[in-house]
């Protein structure tokens, strides 16, 4: 992804960007476009490209309805794991490290209900305007795909969902987590010749284990733009800290967010402290 120095590239899927180092670590959340290329132009097989959605990329359960209470979060120690498959053990380091991407592989990323969400860590509140004229799908992947290599942007799914206008979702995240998701009209996310999903990106790192727990998240129109593809509205806010990336369609307006310009600069998006998390995402954002 775009986060570079501070969570340690746990988010890096695609660039080389980062929030700005907030511990000695330099905890980064990586772009998930550069450093993904890299490896996979070396050792990724041809069956990167097809599309294999895992078993888990149905939804645990559904919710279309806004929760005044999700952004509460639960004590220390007592946060739910209900829905979540086995975690699994993180390895590697640097831009190559994999955090968890659950057992099977995307259950680490799942559906909630909006009166179960605030009994979880890591909660994305996700509302597409009733203003939109039409539904859009909303695809969410970790960072590694289920085979292993840095490639969970070549058309997997961990999670996959629609929202119709004014619908509003919630998504829970385990513990060290690393990933994006993508959002777009219609029935599908956009693919390129390559396989790679060619839409405005959310990246996220969630309680990065490599560094101390913190959490990143960034908005990226790197891989559409790269393309010549649509740079869909997009924004991400951290409810409890305040701080916002976000990207209008085209890239007419874009705030402490990434766009192909800035693919290697680092500090761009949002770092949160280990602790409880609360990200509102707006699908079809147009400031």
């Amino acid at each position: 992804m775009h986060f570079t120095t501070p969570l340690l590239l746990a988010v890096s899927l695609l660039t080389t960007s980062a929030f700005s180092s907030p511990t000695p670590t330099k905890p980064q959340h990586g772009h998930a476009h550069g450093h993904a290329r890299r490896q996979i132009s070396v050792g990724a097989s041809a069956s990167i490209s097809i599309s294999i959605p895992s078993a888990s990329s149905t939804s645990a359960s559904t919710s279309s309805g806004s929760s005044s209470d999700w952004t509460s979060t639960p004590a220390s120690g007592s946060e739910s794991t209900s829905g979540f498959g086995s975690s699994t053990n993180a390895t590697g380091s640097g831009d190559t490290y994999i955090g968890n991407v659950g057992s099977p592989w995307g259950s680490n990323i799942i559906q909630v209900s909006s009166s179960s969400a605030s009994s979880y860590k890591y909660v994305m509140e996700l509302t597409l305007p009733s203003s939109t004229s039409s539904d859009w799908t909303v695809v969410f992947w970790n960072k590694y795909g289920p085979d292993g290599k840095m490639d969970g942007f070549y058309g997997y799914s961990a999670l996959s969902f629609t929202l119709s206008p004014g619908d509003t979702k919630y998504v829970a995240f385990d513990e060290d987590t690393q990933g994006a998701f993508g959002a777009a009209e219609g029935s599908s996310l956009p693919t390129g010749s390559s396989g790679i999903y060619d839409c405005t990106w959310g990246e996220f790192d969630f309680g990065s284990t490599v560094n101390d727990e913190w959490s990143g998240f960034d908005v990226s129109a790197i891989q559409a733009q790269k393309n010549d593809a649509t740079v869909q509205g997009l924004q991400l806010c951290d409810v409890l800290g305040g701080t916002c990336s976000s990207i209008t369609a085209d890239a007419a307006s874009v705030d402490n967010a990434y766009t192909e310009a800035e693919e290697d600069v680092g500090g761009i998006g949002g770092n949160i402290s280990a602790g409880a998390v609360r990200i509102k995402a707006v699908v079809d954002y147009s400031g």
